[in-house]
């Protein structure tokens, strides 16, 4: 075990417990991903003998419990952190010949998973804004310490109850998930801050915040990464162009929405051109408000051109790199360093290392920041 890193599993039906000596034993590897696009996940890979007590959580999660939980916490210099909270979804066997080399793969889902499992059509949401129907939905879901964090829209288009009424379609994550794609927002459940809680963000991106320790490379004896590798993609700019109708002249009126807010400021000094015009001609129909929520939605996410993916090893770089936050990048040139969004980790742990691979984003070259933060 590295020094000043220790790892829990928690695994149980409901409330997760220790896992027992025998699961500790025989676990190889914990490998966690946090994708600010999709859903996070985890995968456990433990070794197992033809009578190992192991083959009871083969049992357990083969349909004696609805949901078997797992609960993984690092914690580093006597400080926890919970890496994930989530649900086993799947359980891969693999058999050898030679007497304990057989290995089970459990591979499991954040408790999102759960609300992506039962249909609740037909459901009204009279007079109902979106941010009160998400925290609704989520308030299902305490069972697992979910809490509902939601962020209003700006342009918030409240239906008039004589006029429509929303109902539910889908099941209750497609349904959440539409209604932030439908106000240029993201849904993510994050775990923590204890072991148990879950926060179900419904809001904006947010690229805001103090940056986690820059990642250093070519620089001798601070290189704190194994690799890193830069992508430009000139091709994927795009602005939408809604249209607002005058009520007096009845005539339509283009208006450009660009991808940029208060909460998602420019990480690059130099942004992409955008290279076509999306014409949301739909929206002419609708109000101003819901018209401009659309065209926001649209342009959510379509400036990132700049792409980043490495790798590290968390010991010598001293830190858990996060998803959905900022992070510095030094001495990788002017055009490139500067300050990212953790799009996605990957962690990987095992007896004697904890390594990560991530992928960084941005929208543009050259840094906006004079110096990057250690």
């Amino acid at each position: 075990m590295l020094k000043g890193i220790h790892m829990s599993l928690l695994i149980g039906p409901g409330v997760p417990l220790p896992a027992p000596k025998p699961v500790m034993d025989a676990l190889q590897s914990i490998q966690v991903t946090s994708d600010a696009t999709a859903r996070s996940g985890f995968q456990l890979k433990l070794a197992i003998e033809n009578r190992s007590p192991l083959h009871t959580l083969l049992l357990l999660t083969g349909g004696r419990v609805p949901w078997l939980r797992v609960l993984i916490v690092v914690t580093i210099n006597s400080l926890p952190m919970v890496m994930m909270d989530g649900l086993v979804t799947r359980q891969e066997m693999g058999a050898s010949n030679e007497p304990g080399l057989s290995v089970l793969t459990v591979t499991g889902e954040d408790v999102s998973v759960a609300m992506d499992q039962q249909e609740f059509n037909g459901i009204p949401y009279p007079a109902m804004p979106a941010q009160a129907r998400v925290a609704l939905v989520v308030a299902k879901y305490a069972m697992y310490g979910m809490v509902p964090l939601t962020i209003p829209p700006i342009f918030t288009d409240v239906p008039i109850p004589i006029q429509s009424i929303p109902s539910h379609e889908g099941t209750d994550l497609a349904y959440v998930q539409r209604l932030a794609k439908e106000n240029g927002y993201v849904f993510y459940v994050v775990p923590g801050p204890l072991p148990g809680a879950n926060v179900a963000y419904w809001g904006p991106e947010t690229r805001l915040g103090v940056p986690q320790p820059a990642l250093r490379i070519g620089q001798d004896a601070h290189t704190n990464v194994e690799n890193l590798s830069f992508k430009l993609n000139q091709t994927g700019a795009a602005m939408p162009i809604v249209f607002i109708q005058n009520s007096i002249t009845r005539m339509a009126i283009p208006l450009p929405i660009p991808d940029i807010s208060l909460l998602k400021p420019p990480l690059g000094l130099i942004p992409p051109m955008p290279k076509e015009f999306t014409l949301l001609k739909d929206t002419a129909k609708l109000s101003p408000m819901a018209a401009i929520s659309k065209g926001l939605a649209a342009a959510s996410g379509s400036g990132d051109n700049v792409t980043v993916d490495g790798s590290l090893d968390v010991f010598r770089y001293g830190h858990v790199l996060k998803a959905r936050e900022l992070v510095g990048v030094a001495g990788a040139g002017l055009a490139f360093d500067g300050l990212y969004f953790v799009n996605k980790v990957s962690s990987t742990f095992k007896s004697g290392e904890f390594k990560q691979s991530f992928t960084l984003v941005r929208n543009g070259l050259m840094p906006t920041v004079p110096l990057v933060p250690v």
